[in-house]
């Protein structure tokens, strides 16, 4: 009796910390939320890319290197341009030219023979893949509260790792039959995802004028930013973030910490071949990374939904470098597993602190040029990481990458020590701003809410330049 009890109570307590996760969150969220599951269910191009190119077109694994170089190319530059989109634009028009572009070119890819089309065209779905994180990123801020934010990007990160392991199986098992059918079920589930968009999601963006960004700083109308964003109405261009020193650092410090979770996937895979480890053996080790996030995103969510960014930021940078340092020791796969455990936590506290962070130094009208940034930031990582294991395991070892990876780690925590230090300053001036942005909202001008007028006002092709 005292075990069903127990068992009963800890059902109920689940059910209560899942209904406290979920609960609260705005409706438009969990379309946009349910926009994004559906994307990384279609993912097809990014994980049987290099497959494809072996293996079905009998391409060699240098010409594999180069298609994926250029793929993560299109991605750096379309972060920027979406990024002004999202602003200029809209967050639902960007949202849709975005996904209908990434359909088409998927469709496209999947019919290319020629070595030069092929490369061409990745790079075009390099571009449209990536260009809607920041349009989703800035509606994301745009209509969840501040102190939901958090809770709100964990959610929509469970969603990307949820989807990816789910597509990575399924599409194991289309690529055995066909790898066009793949290409053309990616693009007819992201057509599934502009749908939803277009049905759904009104846009987002706060009018110029309407009150949706009151003046937060002198700095934002001079030229000179703190992080602190701009005041209502200032032309805010990708200067302006360039000179945001406080925001450029946090995109420098994203730099370095996704420059070691890369490693996860450019070196490791060569330091455990190495090792005389096989790709089944290195398929398991990584394969505790998704299951890890789908399985604690959100308990852990719920645990540092409240705790201090700065200390979290700190703590997950020191262990994505030291649970990658711990690799030097790998002797066996249940070693490689348990680090892969240590750098999975950092990845799942980091993600969304910093995403959260990303957002309270965005000026309101300028989140997307932001996000746009802070997205970049990823994809030169992507690019550069491959070229540094490469460089540090031929020429010094992969125990050299690893301790390269701690130190890179403990850099990383000290940097947001320090950038960190004048933060509780920056959340006193962002929390009144929230509050006039709320008082504002329930006078009928709602800055972020999405309502039924702006709809009408951004559709598609009426968008303001």
């Amino acid at each position: 009796m005292s075990v069903a009890s127990s068992a009963a109570a800890s059902a109920a307590g689940l059910r209560r910390a899942v209904r406290e996760s979920v609960s609260g969150l705005p409706r438009e969220f969990w379309w946009l939320w349910t926009s994004t599951l559906v994307n990384r269910l279609g993912a097809f191009v990014a994980t049987f890319m290099a497959l494809y190119l072996t293996l079905d077109q009998g391409y060699s694994a240098s010409y594999a290197g180069l298609v994926a170089s250029l793929h993560g190319l299109g991605g750096v530059i379309s972060s920027l341009v979406a990024g002004v989109m999202t602003d200029r634009l809209g967050r639902r028009p960007t949202l849709l030219i975005a996904q209908s572009s990434t359909a088409a070119s998927v469709a496209l890819l999947g019919f290319m023979r020629d070595p030069a089309a092929i490369a061409a065209v990745a790079f075009l779905v390099g571009m449209a893949s990536n260009a809607s994180r920041p349009a989703v990123q800035a509606m994301m801020a745009d209509i969840v509260k501040p102190e939901d934010r958090v809770r709100a990007f964990s959610l929509n990160y469970w969603a990307i790792n949820l989807g990816f392991a789910i597509s990575s199986a399924g599409a194991g098992f289309v690529a055995q039959y066909s790898y066009l059918a793949g290409f053309l079920g990616e693009a007819a589930m992201t057509l599934v995802c502009a749908v939803l968009v277009f049905l759904k999601l009104p846009e987002s963006r706060p009018e110029q004028g309407t009150g949706g960004a009151p003046a937060r700083t002198k700095q934002a109308t001079t030229g000179k930013s703190d992080g602190t964003a701009a005041a209502a109405g200032a032309d805010i261009g990708l200067g302006t973030v360039l000179r945001d020193g406080r925001f450029m650092s946090v995109v420098t410090l994203s730099f370095v910490v996704s420059l070691i979770f890369q490693q996860g996937y450019v070196g490791l895979p060569v330091a455990m071949g190495a090792d005389g480890f096989t790709s089944a053996d290195y398929g398991f080790a990584i394969a505790v990374n998704g299951v890890l996030i789908v399985v604690m995103q959100i308990p852990v969510t719920r645990f540092i939904q409240h705790r201090d960014p700065r200390r979290l930021l700190i703590v997950s940078s020191l262990l994505a470098g030291y649970g990658f340092g711990l690799t030097a020791f790998a002797g066996s796969i249940a070693v490689y597993a348990l680090t892969v455990c240590v750098w999975t936590l950092a990845e799942i506290v980091n993600a969304p602190v910093q995403t959260g962070l990303v957002v309270r130094l965005s000026p309101v009208h300028g989140r997307g040029r932001y996000q746009g940034m802070y997205t970049m930031s990823w994809s030169v990582a992507a690019l550069v990481a491959p070229l540094m294991s490469g460089l540090v395991i031929d020429r010094f070892g992969a125990a050299w990458l690893w301790g390269a990876c701690a130190v890179l780690g403990t850099a990383a925590g000290a940097g947001y020590w320090l950038l960190m230090r004048g933060l509780s300053e920056l959340e006193d001036k962002t929390d009144e701003t929230d509050e006039v942005e709320e008082r504002e909202g329930a006078q009928g001008n709602p800055p972020s809410a999405p309502a039924e007028a702006p709809v009408k006002a951004t559709a598609p092709g009426a968008g303001s330049a």
